[in-house]
């Protein structure tokens, strides 16, 4: 099938001509890029991963001595087996059916259709951009505590919380703003340094407990303090939603899958089996790893640190493993460990830029519903910059305040991931009619009931983070709808297929100024016929006309649309059928600009104009003329002259 393409009209191809346009616009867009990233093996590609999923040891234990007490090692085992037996099995099938990285909310969109799908994609997005921002604030925040509780440091840094962060999250957004690609190498030197130093701190604490065994029989006394066994279990469920942002690496995990490598036989473009088994053994292993430090550093942490410590304002808050270090192991390694926690978390928020960098410019230009700026690295860089100071402001760098913000963006994607496994398997039982498909289904759904009821729970205890991902939410429909309003006069048009031979051979013979477009609304012989009379008689024309009809698709939601086109010579004229189109108006325009034709023929109406506009808005139709003509004009001054413009003429039908 023969293919044609125009250039799409877009203002930020435009060369700036001021110092600012020049640096923000200088660099490449992200959304046409098809670059073909290295591979790795899965096991150097996990610590990418782990600089997001293993960083909130920095802060989760603090966290979960706060939320729990005493029963925060219980509580962490409830953690750890929704982690294992929860959210590793869904992202393992978010896996297998998301394999190019998109993760969740592109499964999400595949399963609905229309305006649906925009709906959806758009609220996922609120959430997971609270995810991403809270994972960078939070991160700066705590890095901000373990820097001013240092020994070394406190004196000249104690009570500059907020300008600490704000500064961390200002290297964070210079860094970006020169360029900056997230290493496999540099991802490895900082998280396994980190963990091992963890160990080392745990393996200690260990050693103390063992050794004075006064602290494992306060930690006791103060856990039967709760009530009978029953009581412990059900207060500790009841406590772990507080703790959920400990599965906050899945989403990660799955969108660094273009980076494993994969068989050389692997099939692309349907399922690329080697890459998913390999992703399946780094879920699997960065979740071990995991839920192993976790477990152990609630154990430790609830045994040797105070009550008093670890509230909020205490030396252990916001850094209870750090505490310890220092503590247990004496100044210098503790100075050691707190580098280390402020380089992995600060990793870990250049990880949550990179990961909105790349979410972003995936939807949104698509849909319309951002500027073309935004699919450019520096605007998109400043704004998410400015977003952050205020979320830091609005918190107060406040560690364990954020963590509700968080744990609701993290809790939201990972639901959203448990519904989208149980809703393919539910399909894919309706086709195949095998039992099993069914029975996963079931246990997904329960699994979504599960997260579900956390979701819930933490909003309820925590409503900060609903409502940080509900002005995320409105921010990005509104300023969606402003830019799709905004940009409704682009072509919207990303190519043009011929649908056979004979079509291709007639549109050669009639582009570059060499007949009459004459749009119709209705597609009968006697229509045209009638326009001929009309054109002929009061404009004298002379040459072969090519009449144009336009059909519309059912699904009008999506911005830009492939066209197909049939054209067919009747006569002297010739007759073009355009099919797929999204607007007709636009649809128009574009064929106008690849034909180049000698004038265009467009009829008026006389319906209420306000009614035209919002049949155009909603619908894709309207005062098809007047727009014809805006956006012709508005395409001309995006694009530098060339040849002479087509004469347009607008008479009333």
């Amino acid at each position: 099938m023969k293919r044609i393409a125009l250039p799409l009209p877009m203002r930020a191809t435009a060369k700036p001509e001021t110092w600012l346009g020049k640096f923000l616009l200088q660099d490449e867009e992200f959304g046409p890029q098809k670059v073909k990233s290295h591979e790795y093996p899965w096991y150097k590609v996990l610590w990418l991963t782990g600089v997001d999923y293993f960083s909130t040891l920095g802060y989760q234990p603090g966290i979960a001595l706060i939320a729990a007490g005493f029963l925060s090692p219980v509580a962490t085992v409830f953690l750890v087996l929704i982690t294992l037996f929860g959210a590793l099995p869904v992202y393992s099938q978010v896996a297998k059916r998301s394999f190019a990285g998109q993760g969740s909310i592109a499964l999400l969109e595949t399963l609905f259709g229309g305006w649906t799908s925009k709906i959806v994609v758009l609220v996922l997005l609120g959430f997971a951009a609270t995810d991403f921002v809270i994972t960078m604030t939070l991160s700066a925040a705590d890095a901000a505590v373990h820097a001013i509780e240092n020994p070394i440091l406190h004196p000249y840094l104690d009570g500059h919380e907020i300008l600490i962060t704000c500064l961390l999250l200002f290297l964070l957004a210079a860094v970006f703003m020169r360029g900056f690609k997230e290493a496999i190498s540099l991802a490895a030197a900082i998280a396994i340094p980190f963990l091992v130093l963890n160990l080392i701190v745990l393996l200690v604490g260990l050693k103390h407990i063992i050794d004075r065994p006064e602290l494992l029989n306060q930690w006791m006394t103060g856990l039967w303090a709760t009530g009978s066994l029953t009581d412990i279990l059900i207060v500790a469920a009841l406590v772990f939603p507080k703790l959920a942002l400990g599965m906050s690496g899945f989403e990660t995990g799955v969108s660094v899958m273009p980076l494993i490598k994969g068989e050389a036989t692997d099939p692309e473009e349907t399922k690329p089996t080697e890459r998913i088994r390999s992703t399946h053994h780094l879920l699997l292993a960065a979740a071990l790893i995991m839920s192993s430090f976790l477990l152990l550093s609630s154990f430790v942490t609830a045994c040797l640190i105070p009550p008093q410590a670890y509230q909020a304002g205490g030396p252990a808050s916001g850094r209870a493993i750090a505490y310890l270090a220092h503590e247990l192991l004496g100044e210098f390694f503790g100075t050691v460990y707190d580098v280390s926690t402020i380089l992995i978390l600060w990793f870990a928020g250049a990880s949550a830029m990179a990961g909105l960098l790349n979410l972003i410019p995936r939807y949104l230009p698509r849909f319309g519903m951002a500027p073309r700026s935004i699919a450019f690295r520096r605007p998109l860089v400043m704004v998410l910059f400015f977003i952050t100071l205020l979320v830091t402001w609005f918190f107060k760098a406040d560690v364990e305040a954020q963590g509700g913000a968080y744990a609701t963006g993290v809790l939201v994607l990972i639901l959203s991931a448990s519904v989208a496994v149980a809703v393919s398997f539910k399909r894919e039982h309706r086709k195949s009619k095998v039992k099993s498909d069914l029975i996963k289904s079931f246990f997904f759904w329960a699994i979504s009931a599960l997260f579900l009821y956390t979701l819930i729970e933490n909003i309820l205890i925590r409503p900060d983070g609903a409502i940080i991902a509900g002005a995320f939410i409105l921010l990005v429909i509104f300023s969606g709808a402003l830019s799709r309003y905004l940009r409704a006069t682009e072509l919207r048009v990303s190519e043009l297929a011929f649908k056979d031979e004979e079509s291709w051979q007639h549109w050669q013979d009639i582009t570059f100024k060499k007949v009459h477009l004459a749009p119709t609304v209705t597609n009968t012989e006697e229509a045209r016929k009638h326009k001929e009379r009309q054109l002929r008689k009061y404009y004298h024309i002379k040459g072969p006309i090519a009449f144009t009809h336009v059909h519309l698709v059912d699904n009008r939601s999506e911005f830009y649309s492939p066209l197909r086109t049939r054209v067919r010579k009747v006569g002297d004229n010739y007759i073009i059928n355009v099919y797929g189109a999204l607007a007709v108006a636009n649809s128009i325009a574009y064929i106008s600009e690849l034909l180049d034709p000698l004038s265009i023929f467009i009829g008026l109406t006389r319906q209420n104009l306000m009614t035209q506009a919002l049949k155009y808005l909603f619908f894709g139709e309207g005062e098809t003329g007047l727009l014809i003509y805006t956006i012709l004009v508005r395409y001309w001054e995006w694009t530098p002259e060339e040849d002479v413009r087509p004469k347009i003429f607008l008479f009333s039908d």
